[in-house]
């Protein structure tokens, strides 16, 4: 059955009329939903599905922190490889978040360099991943690295500075990311 991993940005608390319909598209299809429980993007879907009564969602959290839950739904508790909670100690359930979605919906505000870290998990896997960009009211779907490297070439050299610090800081993604050199 597909799975979708859903992220997005920290920055978003609202979800615009043109992702909501997406989401109703899969609650129509009835797929289970992978998430996270950080606040924005994660913390809005989940109100979302909660508001529908949707209950195929599978909240994931690092550690025994589970930060938010709004539906009660089944929690998967990952083991972090950090000791801080920091980035790196947050993103090993978007690892295994990726590792186990068929596919991905992101909603992204432009800026945020983990949610393009989990396209780019995604993208490697050969998952297709839509991509919602905030600013632009747009829907990109990428799943080759083709697509990736045309989604990026839009992108700020310091979203590329950036992204390239936190992947190198993942052991599967340590080599640099440039666009000539992505995979």
């Amino acid at each position: 059955m597909t799975k979708v991993f859903i992220g997005g940005s920290r920055r978003i608390s609202r979800l615009s009329p043109e992702v909501q319909s997406r989401l109703n598209r899969i609650i129509e299809k009835c797929l289970p939903v992978l998430i996270g429980d950080a606040n924005g993007a994660d913390k809005a879907v989940q109100q979302y599905l909660y508001r529908k009564g949707y209950k195929l969602v599978e909240v994931f959290c690092a550690e025994d922190i589970c930060r938010n839950n709004l539906g009660g739904w089944p929690v998967r508790i990952v083991p972090s490889n950090g000791k801080r909670r920091d980035f790196n100690f947050y993103t090993t359930k978007d690892r295994v978040m990726a590792e186990e979605a068929s596919v991905g919906f992101m909603i992204w505000d432009g800026k945020s360099v983990g949610t393009l870290l989990n396209v780019l998990r995604l993208v490697r896997q050969q998952k297709t991943v839509v991509v919602y960009i905030t600013s632009a009211k747009k829907f990109v779907n990428l799943n080759k690295r083709e697509d990736w490297k045309r989604f990026m070439n839009r992108c700020t050299p310091d979203i590329w500075q950036r992204l390239e610090s936190k992947a190198a800081a993942e052991q599967q993604y340590n080599r640099p990311l440039h666009q000539a050199n992505l995979f």
